[in-house]
């Protein structure tokens, strides 16, 4: 029997002959070249996901210090930090989203630098506002982890939400997202967005609008579309879905964009777990409660809670042996 060979270590004999390999490298290269929609082989400026997630790295210590990045900082030389890191985020940002911008401009094939004259001076401005905002989107941030400590007996303390829940991790990600979504950056919210739910399993699109002091419990499966708007001090449990009802199409049969398609949360609405609420007219007043498993297509006025039917419970007998 021939020896295994080591997985660090690359196979000695190719199991493929030459004359195959040309054979299948043709193929291969006739479908990339025959199909437009799942290659760009000159758009240099296309932006990179690992360089936004390398920014969100950054951006992770700015907004929650000594939880992420460097365990000890000086007070007399947190401000010298904090140019740093700023620093070290402005030039990646700015060469992504000038580079978003330029492809959003055009997909054929171009050189970097011959169209989107104003791509860099748009870039530049996005960064300062956005660099900008930070001091306000870490107060909004502070109140997202008081709601989460405030609304789970399991926690003990402030710092276990930003350590533990995924609710704080897909939200300071999507408050992000959404800022960058305001100033019509393109892919950039979207590739921010989709990391947050691979790491998490809550999908929350950058379109969405999201009130102060919010919570999202244990997580998993929670779907906020992109027109969702949730107002201040709600809360929302695994596997709620904010989506659309359907799509409307226009007169050639494609689907109608840019329309409000998902539900209105008020303020201090609370929607348990598996709730499903659909639709761009609904609304659901303030002071809410929606029990979990409830499917809604329909508004709810203020101070009510929704509530389906209970389902019937049998007991029965066990029979066998169980031990």
């Amino acid at each position: 029997m021939a020896p295994e060979i080591p997985h660090d270590q690359p196979s000695i004999e190719s199991p493929l002959s030459g004359e195959r390999l040309d054979e299948l490298a043709s193929a291969v290269a006739s479908s990339i070249e025959n199909d437009q929609r799942t290659r760009h082989l000159t758009t240099d400026y296309l932006p990179s996901r690992r360089e936004v997630i390398g920014i969100l790295e950054r951006l992770n210590w700015l907004l929650f210090p000594g939880f992420n990045g460097p365990r000890e900082i000086d007070t007399d030389a947190l401000q010298s930090h904090t140019r740093e890191l700023l620093s070290e985020i402005a030039g990646p940002l700015f060469h992504q989203i000038a580079g978003a911008l330029r492809y959003a401009e055009s997909t054929e094939p171009i050189a970097f630098g011959e169209h989107c004259p104003d791509c860099d001076e748009r870039a530049r401005e996005i960064v300062d506002s956005f660099l900008g905002d930070l001091p306000k989107l870490r107060a909004t941030l502070s109140l997202d982890v008081q709601a989460a400590y405030d609304g789970d007996p399991a926690a003990h303390h402030t710092d276990e939400t930003i350590f533990c829940y995924p609710g704080i991790l897909a939200l300071w990600m999507h408050r992000v997202a959404h800022e960058l979504y305001k100033q019509n950056v393109p892919l950039i919210p979207r590739i921010i967005a989709e990391h947050a739910h691979e790491l998490t399993g809550i999908d929350i699109h950058p379109g969405a609008t999201i009130g102060k002091s919010f919570f999202i419990d244990h997580g998993t499966g929670v779907v906020i579309g992109e027109t969702t708007i949730i107002g201040n001090h709600c809360k929302v449990y695994q596997g709620v879905t904010l989506g659309a009802k359907s799509f409307e199409k226009d007169d050639q049969g494609k689907l109608k964009r840019g329309m409000k398609r998902h539900p209105t949360l008020g303020n201090h609405v609370t929607v348990y777990a598996g709730a499903t609420i659909l639709g761009g007219d609904t609304e659901i007043g303030d002071k809410c409660v929606i029990a979990g498993g409830v499917f809604l297509m329909r508004s709810v006025e203020a101070d009510h809670t929704a509530r389906g039917p209970k389902a019937g419970v049998r007991l029965n007998e066990n029979r066998g042996d169980f031990s």
